[in-house]
């Protein structure tokens, strides 16, 4: 089973690509693809939203998200999204084996 987030980030005038470039410039993405139970972590620009950043961001189960989200990297990306005044919505995906 994996777990699937989907984080749309928005912003206002390039803030959410200026998040994007930030976190893959300061290493903090590296970081997080580097964390036992990550499978996935990137971004992309939908084509019809200028001003959004999706997040595909994926793990191996909810305990490695937990890790995760008790890691240190989580208040550098709370900054972040507090310096580029960005807003989220999130879905989440859970990937079951089928018979």
């Amino acid at each position: 089973m994996s777990i699937t987030v989907n984080i749309l980030y928005t912003g206002k005038e390039g803030s959410a690509k200026a998040f994007a470039k930030e976190m893959t410039e300061r290493g903090i993405v590296e970081r997080i693809r580097a964390q036992e139970g990550n499978e996935r972590y990137e971004y992309f620009i939908p084509l019809e939203e200028d001003e959004t950043i999706l997040l595909v961001d994926r793990w191996a189960d909810q305990a490695a998200i937990d890790r995760h989200h008790q890691s240190e990297m989580m208040v550098e990306i709370a900054e972040l999204r507090k310096k580029y005044h960005l807003k989220m919505k999130v879905q989440r995906f859970i990937d079951e084996p089928s018979d």
